[in-house]
């Protein structure tokens, strides 16, 4: 049972900063949007998000200093792929009007039809290509 504890204390951090941020300001706590609106913000929504992004930095650095074998992931991708999936990834953001976060985490928190449709989505996209790449080398 001890191996559940941290993936279930690290869910429930997130849910509960989500919440936060929803009912202290009427938020989404979409990263993709959060990320890319610092660089379109007004003034009024330039401090949260800059906070925000602030925490999640502090919060992986917290972590890499406490637990500094939590964070090494190899990457058995060449960088050109991972470029090239990240690019991928933010143009999905941009046609699904949203990420992991904003539609998982919040939107079907919210019971909406269109994030459970969009994570549905993601979730199988990812599945498959994981499913076709397993075993290759790109």
């Amino acid at each position: 049972m001890h191996i559940y504890l941290p993936p279930l204390i690290g869910g429930a951090i997130i849910g509960l900063s989500a919440s936060i941020l929803w009912l202290g300001s009427g938020r989404v706590a979409g990263i993709s949007g959060i990320i890319s609106g610092i660089f379109q913000a007004q003034p009024t929504q330039y401090i949260h998000r800059l906070l925000f992004l602030f925490g999640l930095l502090i919060g992986g650095i917290t972590l890499l200093f406490a637990y500094p074998t939590s964070i090494h992931v190899p990457i058995p991708r060449s960088i050109p792929a991972l470029v090239i999936a990240g690019l991928l990834v933010g143009i999905g953001t941009k046609i699904g009007s949203g990420c992991t976060s904003g539609h998982g985490v919040c939107g079907i928190s919210k019971l909406s039809t269109r994030s459970i449709i969009a994570t549905l989505s993601f979730m199988a996209a990812g599945f498959l290509i994981a499913t076709l790449l397993a075993g290759r080398s790109i």
